[in-house]
């Protein structure tokens, strides 16, 4: 495993990761789609997450500039404000290749919000 470094955020690398994270929770905007899941099996507590964007999208440049995109606004914002260990796929849609900056941030971060998990009901109450 590589050592964390400042800006770092662990990736989701296994397909298998991405389909479960497909049947979460789910939040919508006009440049993306966040899904999230709590997975199975035992992992870090920190967030993990993956980036997809289509071919449907554009060409490859177009889909590269989309996930450099991504990427940063991760490493400055999200992977800080991720629910910790939660799985989270970005689906991109083409508007993100013109939107500013700070509205991907923007969404990214109540897509994360919205998106993520609810406590599970089956575990106990913390105690204050």
């Amino acid at each position: 495993m590589r050592a964390a470094r400042a800006g770092r955020y662990e990736r989701l690398t296994k397909r298998a990761q991405f389909t479960a994270a497909a049947k979460g929770r789910r939040f919508h905007t006009a440049r993306m789609t966040v899904q999230a899941v709590r997975p199975a099996e035992e992992t870090e507590p920190k967030p993990r997450f993956g980036l997809t964007v289509t071919r449907k999208v554009g060409n490859s440049a177009e889909r590269n500039r989309i996930k450099r995109r991504l990427r940063e606004a991760l490493r400055l914002h999200a992977a800080a404000t991720g629910e910790p260990g939660v799985d989270y796929v970005i689906v991109a849609r083409r508007d993100l290749l013109s939107a500013p900056f700070e509205t991907i941030i923007t969404d990214l971060a109540e897509g994360l919000r919205r998106a993520a998990p609810k406590p599970s009901r089956d575990l106990p109450a913390r105690e204050a």
